[in-house]
C-alpha cells in the first residue's frame, strides 16, 4: 500500500500548470491524456485497496470486540471463583485473562494501524478524483485552444495564397481575393477573441483551489467559521 499512495501522491502533487503550458509547446494534449490515463489506472488500484483495507479493518474490529466480549466474562468469572473460595480455578481463568488481554492488545494495535491506512487511502482518492475532474476541464480547454491555434494557421496559409492571387494581375481575381481576405481578417478576429476568453476560463480554473485554500487560511486565522462567513 505503502508504494501504492507514493505514486497517487506523485499524480495528486503534479503541477497542472507545468502540463498545461507542456501541452501548448507541444501544440498537442498527448501529456495531459498521458496523465490522465495514469491517475485513471491509479484510481482502479485505489479502489482495489479501500476495499481490502476496509475489509480487513471490519474483520479485524469484530475479533477484537468479540476478544474484548471473552475478557469481560473472564474478568468477571475470576471474582466469582474468589468470592467462592476456588482460588484454582481463578488462578486458572486469571491466566487466560492475561493471556486474552495480549491478544486484545494486539488486536486493538492493529485495528488503529489499519484504521489509519484505510483513512490515508480514501483520502488520497478523493484528492486525485478531484485532481482528475480539474485536468479533464482543462483537456476541454486545450482542445478548444488547439483547434482554434490550428484555424488560425490555416487562416495564414490562406492568406498567403490570396497574396499570390492579388498580384496575379487579374482584376476581378484581386478583387475576388480582397473580399475573401476580408472575411478571413473577420474570421481571425473572432477567433482571437474566443482564444482569449478561453485563456482567462484556464486561468480561473487553474487559480481557483490556489485561491480558496488563501481565502479558508485568512478566514481560519480570524476567527470564521464557514458557515457564519456563508
Amino acid at each position: 500500500m505503502a508504494s501504492l499512495l507514493d505514486k497517487v501522491n506523485t499524480l495528486i502533487s503534479a503541477n497542472l500548470h507545468w502540463l498545461v503550458d507542456q501541452a501548448l509547446k507541444q501544440n498537442s494534449i498527448a501529456v495531459i491524456n498521458q496523465y490522465i490515463r495514469e491517475v485513471e489506472d491509479n484510481l482502479s488500484d485505489l479502489a482495489d485497496a479501500v476495499a481490502t483495507v476496509g475489509g480487513q479493518v471490519k474483520t479485524v474490529r469484530r475479533k477484537r470486540d468479540e476478544m474484548q466480549v471473552r475478557f469481560d466474562e473472564l474478568d468477571r468469572n475470576i471474582d466469582i471463583f474468589l468470592r467462592e473460595g476456588r482460588e484454582d480455578l481463578a488462578a486458572a481463568a486469571q491466566s487466560k485473562l492475561n493471556s486474552t488481554q495480549r491478544l486484545l492488545e494486539t488486536y486493538s494495535q492493529q485495528l488503529t494501524q489499519m484504521e489509519g491506512e484505510y483513512k490515508n487511502l480514501m483520502n488520497a482518492r478523493l484528492k486525485l478524483e478531484a485532481k482528475l475532474t480539474t485536468i479533464k476541464q482543462e483537456r476541454e480547454e486545450m482542445e478548444a485552444l488547439l483547434e482554434l491555434a490550428k484555424s488560425k494557421e490555416l487562416t495564414a496559409k490562406t492568406m498567403k495564397s490570396l497574396d499570390d492571387l492579388s498580384g496575379a494581375g487579374d482584376a476581378d481575381v484581386a478583387r475576388i481575393a480582397e473580399s475573401i481576405r476580408s472575411r478571413l481578417d473577420r474570421a481571425s478576429a473572432e477567433t482571437e477573441m474566443r482564444a482569449q476568453t478561453l485563456d482567462k476560463q484556464m486561468d480561473d480554473v487553474l487559480n481557483r483551489s490556489e485561491l480558496d485554500a488563501q481565502l479558508a487560511a485568512r478566514k481560519a486565522r480570524l476567527g470564521l467559521s464557514s458557515s457564519r462567513a456563508g
